[in-house]
């Protein structure tokens, strides 16, 4: 991973909400998404971090994320459209989590994650789009999506990045170049 070899832009649309345009399009087909090579690009990802503009916190990447993300019950359940967004989310991670928005606090329910999640949840929504091209490579528009982060907050007190989920499609109309 080099930024260098990235090409995403944040740019703010007409409501004033911010947007990750993702142009780094890694993993092209809507059918067929090679998962394990998706946590081997997010592993290189492991123990940097990244700050969320909106209320300065620093959101770490664990040794853990590259498998959630790649393997989890959200991502299997993923079909199309959705299912290639999230899988070309990884060259944008830094964005996503700059740009993430709208904190809400949650418990973990049952204590499933015990110390992983000692102290709660957190979660924000953020915001995405992919490119469209036309039969002759030209770029038609951006379908915008939104997803949600999920954020762990460690017995170490940091907070981790754990997921992004709820990958959905906006209905309103699509950002044009």
């Amino acid at each position: 991973m080099n930024a260098v070899d990235k090409n995403v832009n944040v740019i703010t649309d007409l409501d004033g909400r911010k947007i990750v345009l993702i142009n780094d399009i890694r993993f092209r087909s809507r059918k067929e998404v090679d998962w394990t090579k998706v946590e081997e690009y997010l592993k290189e990802y492991i123990g940097t971090y990244f700050e969320i503009e909106q209320t300065s916190e620093k959101i770490y990447i664990g040794s853990d994320f590259p498998d959630e993300f790649s393997h989890s019950k959200d991502t299997k359940n993923l079909k199309g459209a959705n299912k290639k967004a999230k899988a070309n989310i990884p060259s944008a991670i830094n964005e996503l989590v700059q740009i993430a928005a709208d904190k809400a606090q949650y418990p973990d329910y049952n204590h499933k994650h015990g110390s992983k999640a000692k102290y709660g949840w957190y979660r924000y929504n953020t915001r995405f789009g992919i490119p469209v091209y036309d039969e002759l490579g030209n770029l038609e528009r951006y379908n915008i999506f939104s997803t949600r982060m999920l954020v762990r907050c460690d017995e170490d007190g940091k907070l981790y990045l754990y997921d992004l989920v709820r990958i959905k499609k906006e209905t309103s109309r699509p950002h044009e170049q």
